[in-house]
């Protein structure tokens, strides 16, 4: 039976190492599946964060040779063959051991986002009614399994660790969730502006080439919430409209 080599990154906080392994693997095996191998047969201690393995929760985030990605939807046969797979935690958050990162961040974030509004029922048995297009274009958004690879890749989070300053791409697909809702009323572009960071945001498209559900993230969340902070506070007429008003 073949056997591949990886080196997967050991160690807490306080400092780590790069540990070799070598496993037999078969045909159709995802990373996932040699890591848990070594876990059964070489390193019991090895700590990893896993749950559905299909590619739903998001838990098995982690960086394989270098890029973002899932390991349980990270076929071996993709990778280099004949070469060592490198294994590490995602950068992006703290390190709590081996490959598991502490990304509690990510919900307190969530946690400051302002709550869906519905604006009030316009039919006389208390529903709404809505242009299908208007919903098919948030569907999207919803496909968002949260494992945080966006986040990761992300050169504010990643490289400047602005982290009050910026809630990343994830929640800014969340804030398009609701902003393009067509029942939403509630306004965020303020909060966009000033405590959510979208002016770092350089649009290299980083986060959407990450994303397991082929989320356009910069497209079709990031670029039309920047076009809504800057009609709202950035437009010349609106300004010179405001000025004259007040004037009056």
């Amino acid at each position: 039976m073949p056997s591949a080599t990886f080196q997967v990154q050991r160690g807490g906080a306080g400092g780590g190492r790069l540990e070799t392994y070598t496993t037999e693997v078969a045909e159709g095996m995802v990373v996932l599946d040699a890591v848990l191998q070594i876990q059964a047969e070489q390193a019991p201690d090895l700590a990893v964060r896993w749950n559905c393995k299909a590619g739903r929760c998001g838990s098995c985030s982690a960086e394989i040779n270098g890029m973002p990605k899932l390991m349980c939807m990270t076929r071996l046969s993709d990778l280099p063959p004949g070469k060592p797979i490198l294994l590490q935690p995602m950068k992006a958050f703290p390190l709590i051991k081996d490959l598991v990162t502490d990304v509690s961040w990510n919900f307190r974030v969530k946690k400051m986002i302002k709550k869906f509004k519905p604006r009030p029922p316009d039919a006389a048995d208390g529903t709404w009614r809505m242009a299908q297009e208007d919903v098919d274009r948030v569907q999207e958004f919803r496909k968002c399994i949260e494992c945080f690879l966006c986040q990761d890749v992300c050169h504010v989070l990643r490289e400047h660790h602005l982290f009050e300053e910026f809630i990343g791409p994830r929640f800014f697909v969340h804030v398009a969730s609701l902003e393009m809702h067509p029942l939403d009323v509630e306004d965020r572009r303020e909060e966009l502006k000033k405590a959510d960071g979208i002016g770092y945001c350089n649009i290299t498209k980083c986060c959407t080439q990450v994303c397991p559900e082929d989320i356009h993230i910069t497209d079709n969340a990031i670029i039309p919430l920047k076009e809504r902070v800057v009609d709202k506070f950035y437009d010349p007429l609106k300004r010179l409209f405001g000025r004259w008003r007040g004037k009056k």
